[in-house]
């Protein structure tokens, strides 16, 4: 772990560090763009030969897609705890869609014209779902379960299938659960590629969802343009704001469940209390020697955790608010002062009660969440996200007479004279 003080002579270039934007590297940049290109003009073919290729796993065109059956059956052989589980999960989280689902409305703007505005389901979305060293089932019921509630009809979902070709049937009992109505096993930048160009075998998507690692996020911006994308979110990440009050025990424990998710993962600390702070590092270790993702938790603690010793909460807030982090757990006496100033991250989980893990898998609101700094530009995925905006506009002689005049001062001023025309010939 990386311990800075405020007292540091590093401490302005340290505080700057923590300034972060989204941005990927011109390696990644260069790889992902490679791929689109394949992809684009050989189809299932590129797909298979990158799968195998960072993979690791060889497939045919018949085996990309998981049956209808396949699904069914993955959902009755299912541990009956853990059918609860996502049982409950889906629940939270489809109630909370619902009640977040934009409605249409309409009204009349001051010359008398009615206005407002409907919202229509896309069509076909495709919902990324991250497998790595971890099959990430919660991702499937907190992305593909909105489309479902916002009404999708057609849920496209790719996730990574292990070494023997086959994906983690718990994976699938959530997917079919969610709502998924077409389940593809492959992953990275070629799934993302797939879902907007489309192959002979997948038929692109409108929109594209859900977390991945740095070459799925940029293989979703290289994309827009060509379909929508919901986020940037990449490698989980955590930061901890806490005072005196928060416990070290609990605040070493989220930091260790953020550490095990491996690779470019990242856990914060930041406190205004040094004898907490000291606390905090000394639990971490004791805690670490008992968790069993070791090989996934030392590299993130040796390079991805940070605890810091800020002069004040107020200048903490202000770290916070540079970093952008996707999770942030604020622990403090002053919450009503402190909470305030917060604006960045993408989700926050308030007193020392409030463990991230809760969010990840149950609370409700989806956990898919900028990462990298993007929480600076971009909220955490919604249902009206999927959910296409159309507004509405309808004038009568009334409501056009009343018009005519500010829309000839308008023409007037550009240089557009048959706008002006156009009112002007219904007000005659």
């Amino acid at each position: 772990m990386k311990i800075i003080r405020h007292t540091d002579p590093t401490w302005q270039e340290t505080a700057a560090a923590l300034n972060r934007r989204a941005e990927a590297s011109d390696a990644v940049q260069e790889v992902v763009s490679g791929v689109i290109k394949e992809v684009r003009s050989r189809g299932n073919a590129a797909v298979l030969d990158f799968t195998e290729r960072f993979d690791g796993v060889r497939l045919t065109p018949e085996s990309l897609a998981i049956s209808p059956d396949e699904l069914a059956g993955a959902w009755n052989v299912t541990d009956a705890k853990l059918k609860d589980a996502l049982i409950a999960s889906h629940r939270n989280v489809y109630s909370f869609a619902k009640k977040s689902l934009r409605q249409n409305w309409s009204g009349s703007n001051e010359q008398g014209a009615e206005v407002g505005e409907v919202y229509h389901p896309f069509e076909r979305v495709g919902c990324y779902v991250p497998g790595g060293s971890a099959p990430l089932v919660s991702t499937a019921i907190m992305t593909v379960t909105l489309a479902s509630a916002a009404g999708v009809p057609e849920i496209v979902v790719c996730t990574p299938c292990g070494k023997d070709g086959q994906v983690n049937p718990g994976l699938l009992a959530a997917l079919k659960l969610a709502g998924a109505t077409e389940v593809y096993k492959i992953g990275g930048a070629q799934a993302i590629a797939a879902m907007a160009y489309g192959t002979e075998t997948i038929r692109p998507v409108t929109k594209i969802f859900g977390p991945g690692n740095s070459y799925v996020v940029e293989a979703k911006r290289q994309a827009f343009g060509v379909v929508s994308i919901d986020l940037l979110p990449g490698p989980s990440e955590v930061l901890i704001l806490a005072d005196k009050s928060g416990n070290p025990s609990f605040i070493a424990a989220d930091i260790l469940a953020q550490a095990e998710h491996g690779k470019d993962s990242q856990a914060g600390f930041i406190t205004d209390d040094a004898g907490l702070l000291e606390k905090v590092a000394a639990e971490v270790d004791r805690q670490c020697a008992k968790l069993s993702r070791q090989e996934q938790l030392k590299p993130v603690l040796d390079k991805g955790v940070f605890l810091l010793l800020a002069p004040t909460m107020e200048e903490g807030a202000a770290l916070v608010n540079a970093y952008a982090p996707e999770h942030l757990t604020l622990i403090t006496e002053r919450e009503g002062d402190i909470l305030p100033l917060i604006r960045t991250a993408g989700a926050i989980f308030l007193g020392n009660d409030s463990p991230v893990a809760v969010g990840d898998f149950l609370a409700g609101p989806s956990h898919t969440l900028p990462t990298g700094g993007a929480g600076k530009s971009f909220p955490g995925l919604t249902v009206d996200m999927f959910q296409r905006r159309t507004s509405i506009i309808r004038l009568d002689k009334a409501s056009v007479t009343q018009s005519e005049p500010i829309v000839r001062a308008f023409a007037a001023v550009e240089g557009l004279d048959a706008h002006g025309e156009s009112v002007a010939i219904r007000a005659r």
